[in-house]
């Protein structure tokens, strides 16, 4: 009996470095496919093992070298998301079944029970390790992929097929309408004190900000029951709706007889398209409307965004300040910045608004978006709300990556004294938008002229060029649209 005893101790002796041995080989087989199966004499297993892993690598180099822009393209084409998010969970599953087999066939045999616990432990840390950040990818994809439909629709682009060799269908131009609403708890519905036509060159990605101010009064309603209802400009309703054109939306949408035949939610965007796009005399293609409250939930999850203060601003109902300086601001912080008018105005909030948004364009590098996904996509989805189609997303990803990586963006508001907001020119409106319009596609053409650039805007005296841009807290407005780079402390 005691020559047994001596013995089995004799053989976990000898076992228990064969057990380091066959967790380092097992280690070996989780980073390449095969080592542990080609080891023991297992080498039809072991090749194909490894040729799996050397083309799934060579596959992801290769994509990643030369397909990165495809690739990030099927991030914005919701089956091709799950086919992915599937995929993820699939590879998972195949690299944890390798890393337990692998283990099977090196581990040694007589290990004490204390041995076996320790290597069953060491190789369940080790499938943990590949399965969470496999978990992980699978469940953003997924709540990226929730968000994306959630925000965007189903149904072509403006009512017609879209064409994926020419997604914009010839327009040298798409005209997106930004919307920033104010759904106020003191207030009943949604405001639009932030409105915003970008317009976008479909090649060159170069755009015009037109920005209209939520008091601009006396416009023109679109040809139909609005302008039947309000032949000589809008009106409103009473005190609660004194005329102003930040009510149109919620006007719209508790008046479904302006806009018969959409649906709720949809009645507010319609009608304040049709009646910006009449202002400016530009067909507005789609919208997008950012929740201010959910757009400094965006901010939050952002981890903060960092502007250059020039002035000091009023914070909150305390008394507190937003002091100058460079700050990084919260996502209150941030709404407060953008919709302060404490000792400014409204054309200094524009121009404040359209600087937040240029920062945050800014600072949303991939890095800040990967780490905080999550928090990003469910604040996104409640913040958003838009007419852009899931079959545009492809072209309007492509388009905002020119966008951000170097276009022109120039910014011209209708605001004093360039407009009077009470008794606006339309007429001098249209011709103004019309020549930033005109100046930014000519600008792109190879046979522009120097007077076409859009740092010069022909008036009837001749040409004017734009010297020194103003500043989010000026009200001077040129006749031509401004470099944000110019007029956004940096």
């Amino acid at each position: 009996m005691a020559s047994r005893s001596a013995d089995r101790r004799a053989r976990s002796g000898d076992a228990e470095p064969g057990l380091l041995r066959a967790l380092a080989l097992t280690l070996a087989s989780a980073l390449v496919w095969g080592v542990a199966h080609l080891v023991t004499g297992r080498r039809l297993a072991g090749g194909a093992l490894l040729g799996c892993f050397v083309l799934l690598a060579a596959a992801g180099a290769v994509a990643a070298t030369f397909f990165r822009v495809d690739i990030v393209e099927l991030a914005v084409k919701p089956d091709w998301l799950s086919g992915i998010a599937a995929g993820i969970l699939v590879l998972g599953l195949l690299w944890v079944t390798v890393v337990i087999r692998s283990y099977q066939l090196v581990r040694p045999g007589g290990l004490s029970l204390g041995a076996s616990t320790a290597g069953t432990v060491a190789v369940a840390v080790l499938c943990f390790a590949v399965a969470v950040p496999v978990s992980w990818g699978a469940y953003s994809t997924y709540l990226y992929r929730d968000a994306l439909t959630s925000i965007f629709k189903t149904g072509g682009g403006n009512g017609r097929p879209v064409d994926a060799k020419d997604p914009w269908n010839g327009q040298s131009r798409v005209n997106v309408l930004l919307l920033g609403g104010d759904a106020a708890s003191n207030r009943q519905g949604v405001r639009t004190d932030s409105m915003t036509l970008a317009s976008i060159d479909t090649k060159t990605g170069d755009t015009v900000l037109l920005s209209l101010p939520r008091n601009l009064e006396s416009f023109p309603m679109p040809p139909g029951p609005a302008r039947d209802r309000f032949p000589y400009g809008f009106t409103g309703d009473g005190a609660g709706t004194p005329g102003l054109l930040n009510e149109v939306y919620q006007y719209a949408e508790d008046h479904p007889d302006l806009v018969p035949g959409a649906h709720k939610n949809r009645r507010g965007p319609e009608l304040l398209k049709a009646t910006i796009s009449g202002i400016l005399d530009q067909p507005v293609d789609y919208y997008i409307l950012v929740d201010m409250f959910g757009f400094a939930d965006i901010i939050d999850a952002m981890g903060g965004v960092r502007v250059k203060i020039t002035s000091p601003i009023p914070y909150g109902l305390r008394g507190d300040v937003l002091q100058p300086g460079d700050r990084v601001l919260k996502g209150k912080e941030a709404l407060w910045y953008g919709r302060s008018r404490t000792a400014s105005d409204d054309y200094t909030r524009m121009g404040r608004q359209k600087c937040l948004l240029r920062a945050i364009a800014k600072q949303a590098d991939p890095q800040t978006v990967l780490t905080k996904f999550d928090r990003l996509a469910t604040a996104t989805k409640h913040a958003i709300s838009t007419d852009i189609p899931q079959e545009l997303l492809p072209a309007f990803f492509a388009l905002s990556t020119k966008v951000k990586d170097g276009a022109q963006i120039d910014s011209l508001q209708f605001v004093p004294p360039l407009i009077h907001t009470g008794n606006p020119d339309f007429a001098l409106i249209r011709k103004l938008a019309d020549k930033a319009v005109t100046a930014d596609r000519a600008k792109s053409s190879p046979s522009a002229s120097p007077s076409a650039s859009p740092t010069a805007s022909p008036t009837e005296g001749g040409t004017r060029p734009v010297t020194g841009a103003p500043s989010p807290g000026s009200t001077r407005t040129p006749t031509n649209p401004v470099s944000l780079d110019e007029a956004c402390p940096s």
